[in-house]
């Protein structure tokens, strides 16, 4: 036997192996390159700013759509309440016409003659009242609190009946006994504004008809009620004349509606901005946590 050759057995134990058929090393154990490793991590970042960033700008966004179109709405309700107060303005301070005769009455339009002054001959009958509750009038600057308002029936030369508001009493003078009602079956010239009925609301309080006590001024429910008889589809808020007692206290109207529209959308829109600041917070720390 020669001496053995390492190369050579080798060769001859596998004459026909290639270098490519050698076992390859094992990638276990191995790291992946640091740039790799960064790019998956930004990657996945990304996707996490992306799927968190989605619901709250949504309900941002709708936040802003919401406040800004209240905002707009104020803006409109301002401009309808300046062109309320312009027409009551007008009306009020006309110079008062005579009452339309009863045959008119039914073609009458509120949107067209209420708040016009108008002065009539009238009897106020005596005795004869309803008590309509109230908080307070935003037409009457006098009339600040609760109380009531006399609703009582005055009967025209002609034929009719016309419901007139003689005017306010404070809460504990609602009994007849204490003040001068007024009434006299004489004639007399009465000065006042056409109004029409309020509608009853959802909240209003139920009429309490057997303590002669009324919530809605409704003047032809009222009068129904009361057993009046047919009356006009309208009343009349009474300026003049006074009694001698000062109760009920009549008045002038005036156009005292608040109008405050204008700082209500200033309102709305600033919150429109405070969620486009605190937006725009959230999204830069979002973004710089992410970075």
């Amino acid at each position: 036997m020669g001496t053995a050759n390492p190369h050579h057995d080798v060769v001859a134990v596998a004459p026909g192996q290639r270098t490519s058929d050698r076992a390859a090393i094992s990638p276990q154990g191995r790291r992946k390159p640091v740039y790799r490793r960064r790019s998956a991590v930004s990657a996945a970042s990304a996707w996490r700013w992306r799927s968190g960033f989605a619901v709250p700008a949504v309900f941002a966004l709708g936040a802003i759509v919401i406040f800004v179109a209240l905002g707009s709405w104020q803006l409109q309700r301002k401009a309808w309440k300046e062109a309320l107060i312009e027409s009551l303005e007008q009306r009020l301070s006309a110079p008062p016409v005579d009452l339309p005769p009863r045959e008119r009455w039914a073609t009458l339009d509120a949107a067209r003659d209420e708040f016009r002054r108008v002065k009539f001959s009238a009897a106020l009958l005596p005795g004869v009242e309803a008590l309509v509750y109230t908080s307070g009038s935003a037409l009457r600057s006098d009339v600040s609190g609760p109380g009531y308002w006399v609703f009582a029936p005055a009967r025209l030369p002609a034929g009719g009946l016309v419901v007139v508001n003689r005017g306010f009493v404070p809460q504990g003078w609602q009994a007849p006994a204490s003040r001068d009602l007024g009434g006299t079956p004489a004639e007399t010239e009465l000065v006042g504004v056409m109004r029409w009925p309020e509608s009853r609301g959802v909240f209003s309080p139920k009429d309490d008809p057997d303590h002669n006590l009324w919530f809605v001024r409704e003047p032809v429910a009222i009068a129904a009620t009361k057993g009046w008889g047919d009356v006009a589809p309208f009343y009349i808020e009474l300026e003049s004349p006074q009694p001698a007692s000062g109760l009920p206290r009549a008045g002038r109207l005036g156009a005292n509606l608040r109008n405050e529209h204008l700082q209500y959308a200033i309102t709305w829109y600033g919150l429109a901005l405070v969620v486009v600041i605190m937006f725009g917070f959230w999204v830069s720390g979002r973004a710089g946590r992410a970075a």
